[in-house]
């Protein structure tokens, strides 16, 4: 229901920041339209035979001819990729899955399995020579890649390769990859590839393979996790700058001050049509489309001030724009220092953020929030701290018991590569773990999330060994008869991660504990020998690829595509009885690129959020308590949004921080001249409402009468043009606030205000 949504971005809004040891790594527990690229000539290839321990994998290359539109380098003539042995697992459907050659880096930081900053295409993060690989039910193995003329043997070239993330058509014909291609021929040289993202077609046993690249996708930019959307238009996470402005490139993310990518766009490959349906300030991972047809991904929280303003060498610009001024102070403004600080309320506790979080939208980029509003109170129920310490009435974060969920999420990591469990519609699976140093593989963990669950009842189960002394996981995959494939590795060591053996393997389960355990491997192995410039030196490596990203190719239901929900009863009332046209008002929102944003009461706070002030009045107006201890007066909404004018004289690239939405924007809602910059005045009965950007990143904060904050917004939402997004609390209810009261149901009587005004404006 549209009411709920965007008090349902206040989603992780306690106040508390994060564990306290983000920097910690953590050491493993054992020490669509498209032009054709890059097919090889026709030529008769034998069918070759390889030895395992049960039985015989027939690898049946499949010859291709199609037109060769990019240059083919030559395969070596003694091939070194060879199968090992093959599993004896059983399948019901193949499984598409690529291979990576392990890379030497000792930390995993923005690197090819990072958790962040994982798109970075130079060969030192992503080295060359995997491929694209199929796995058939009767053990056949085929190199699809290979088969079409991409990836090469030995030194790797013009023609090398590296492959991340299949993601299958809804009818299991077809499937989309990302790809660069291109290495390093001599050293000191370096190339200037992109991860880009391709159609594969030809997937049945003894079909032609044919791998063609996707038209009018950003070329200069990287593009990765592909999926196809309910129309068959490209989902996608891309490092392209927001509003395509490349003088801010790469957006770096509010942690490491990283290259990250912007978020999750939407391509229409026929007619070019790009739009950016997520504008994610640290980064959007692993997106994919729920049986309900929700845009479920894990999305990076670190809504925090600048950690590192000394040690980068931080400047602020006058603005976005090219050629934009440099200003002599670096200052920010939102959310509260790191370091504890001052108000006229006293001390202030210092705020750290650090969680990779569940998300949903709808499919035309509505909606967004974390998925079905849960936030840090459901997923961590630990320590994390009050905003005002010395106010008693506030409290640092324990649970109180309203959560089911036990299983803590802790602060500085979270849940990846979540996928859902076609056979129970809102059962998921992801892999939980630290940010740093482990490739991504953890513990599998199981958790509720159907459409309509309230958040106090998702609950986070483990569904393989917590204490990893059996291996770790990645990509965990249910499958359409009940079983489960995913990436598995018997150990993760930091600083030695050639040493992990990741391979596709269909996991064993046992019954009496509910959990997965590490089951058959579905190759045997595939080793290769490559070597490679990085530039600077020749690298080498000998020895088993990782096996990663395995995806079933078999037909699913096509979800009906989820968009904005109607707009509810209250405001609807508002409108009809100004007599201000819904359709009106919403084309000219879209041709002016703004949201409107409604609450309905300010005051009203959900009851476990006692980390910032929940004993709020609007002077003159409502009052909303929960018990006797100090009120809080609350007269003013700021709106800020994500401006990328925070550079570094250390490095390239600009870093979004909190500004006050700009006057272009505030000049279209009703005048406060009283409060702080970007900001409309709370109405007597606890309503805010106002337009603000669309498409681009905002958050919030209450003031009292002199514009001193009091209560805080804790993560960044995007909002689409024409949007209405209706909040009954802030933070938003699940089942009783403070008071023990429900979620508003009240007539806002600030948007009254505001499309009064709005009707006095030019359009």
């Amino acid at each position: 229901m549209l009411a709920l949504t965007l008090c349902q971005i206040a989603v992780l809004s306690a106040c508390g920041g994060g564990s306290g040891d983000d920097e910690a790594p953590l050491a493993s527990a054992s020490s669509a339209t498209a032009e054709t690229l890059a097919a090889p000539e026709a030529q008769a290839q034998a069918v070759r035979t390889v030895s395992t321990r049960t039985s015989t994998v027939t690898l049946t290359p499949v010859s291709t001819s199609t037109t060769v539109t990019t240059p083919v380098a030559t395969t070596p003539a003694a091939t070194t990729t060879t199968v090992t042995a093959a599993a004896t697992g059983t399948l019901t459907n193949p499984i598409l899955f690529v291979t990576q050659v392990p890379f030497t880096t000792t930390v995993d930081m923005a690197t090819r399995l990072g958790t962040f900053a994982n798109h970075i295409p130079q060969i030192q993060r992503a080295p060359r020579g995997g491929d694209l690989m199929i796995r058939y039910p009767d053990g056949t193995l085929r190199n699809l890649t290979k088969e079409a003329g991409f990836g090469m043997d030995g030194l790797q070239g013009s023609n090398a390769i590296a492959v991340r993330e299949p993601s299958v058509h809804w009818s299991g014909t077809k499937a989309l990859i990302s790809m660069v291609v291109g290495a390093p021929t001599r050293q000191y040289f370096d190339v200037a590839s992109k991860w880009q993202i391709y159609e594969v077609t030809g997937l049945a046993k003894g079909a032609t393979v044919k791998i063609t690249k996707v038209a009018n996708q950003p070329a200069a930019y990287n593009n990765v996790s592909p999926l196809y959307g309910t129309d068959d238009r490209i989902l996608f996470t891309s490092d392209r700058p927001r509003g395509g402005e490349a003088h801010l490139y790469p957006q770096l993310d509010e942690y490491e001050s990283t290259p990250t990518n912007t978020g999750v766009w939407r391509l229409n490959p026929a007619t070019a049509e790009l739009k950016l349906l997520s504008h994610s300030v640290s980064g959007a991972f692993t997106p994919f489309i729920d049986s309900a047809g929700r845009i479920v991904f894990t999305r990076w929280d670190h809504l925090k001030r600048d950690q590192n303003t000394s040690g980068l060498g931080a400047v602020n610009y006058a603005s976005e724009a090219s050629g934009a001024a440099k200003l002599a102070s670096a200052s920010e403004v939102f959310p509260e220092p790191l370091g504890s600080s001052t108000s006229s309320y006293g001390p202030v506790n210092g705020h750290d953020f650090n969680l990779f979080s569940p998300w949903q939208m709808n499919e035309d980029g509505t909606g967004e929030e974390t998925l079905n509003h849960i936030g840090r109170h459901e997923l961590t129920p630990t320590l994390f701290t009050r905003s005002f310490s010395s106010d008693s009435a506030l409290r640092d974060y324990y649970s109180d018991g309203y959560a089911a969920n036990k299983k803590t999420i802790r602060h500085d990591g979270g849940v990846y590569q979540i996928r859902e469990d076609l056979r129970k519609p809102g059962t998921f699976y992801g892999i939980y773990g630290r940010e740093f140093n482990e490739l991504g593989a953890s513990q599998i963990v199981r958790f509720t999330g159907g459409v309509g669950m309230n958040a106090e009842q998702m609950v986070f189960t483990d569904a393989s060994d917590s204490t990893l002394a059996t291996g770790r996981y990645r990509s965990p995959t249910p499958l359409a008869d009940g079983q489960m494939v995913a990436s598995y590795a018997p150990s993760v060591t930091v600083g030695a991660f050639q040493n992990a053996r990741f391979t596709v393997r269909l996991l064993g389960y046992n019954a009496t504990t509910a959990q997965y355990t590490s089951g058959t491997s579905l190759t045997g192995g595939i080793s290769k020998t490559v070597s490679w410039w990085d530039p600077d030196t020749k690298k080498s490596y000998s020895g088993p690829l990782w096996e990663l990203d395995p995806v079933e190719v078999v037909a699913r239901t096509r979800p009906t595509m989820r968009t904005e929900s109607a707009l509810s009863a209250p405001e609807k009332a508002i409108l009809a009885e100004e007599g201000i046209s819904e359709t009106a008002l919403r084309a000219w929102m879209k041709t002016n690129n703004l949201a409107l944003i409604v609450t309905r009461n300010q005051t009203s706070r959900d009851r476990a959020d006692k980390q910032q002030p929940y004993n709020l009045q609007v002077p003159g107006g409502t009052k909303r308590v929960g018990n006797t201890g100090k009120v809080y007066d609350i007269a003013h909404y700021q709106i800020l949004q994500a401006d990328s004018v925070r550079g570094y004289t250390s490095r390239s690239g600009r870093r979004p921080i909190a500004q006050p939405i700009p006057a272009t924007v505030t000049g279209k809602n009703v005048p406060n001249t009283s409060g702080p910059s970007g900001s409309v005045k709370i109405a007597a009965d606890g309503s805010t409402a106002a337009f603000v950007p669309a498409n681009r990143a905002v958050t919030w904060q209450t003031t009292d009468t002199v514009g001193t904050p009091v209560v805080r917004e804790r993560v960044w939402i995007t909002f689409q043009p024409g949007e209405v997004r209706v909040c009954a609390s802030c933070h938003g209810v699940n089942k009783a606030d403070q008071a023990g009261l429900a979620a508003p149901t009240n007539k806002p009587e600030a948007l009254r205000a505001l499309v009064r005004y709005w009707n006095t404006l030019p359009k």
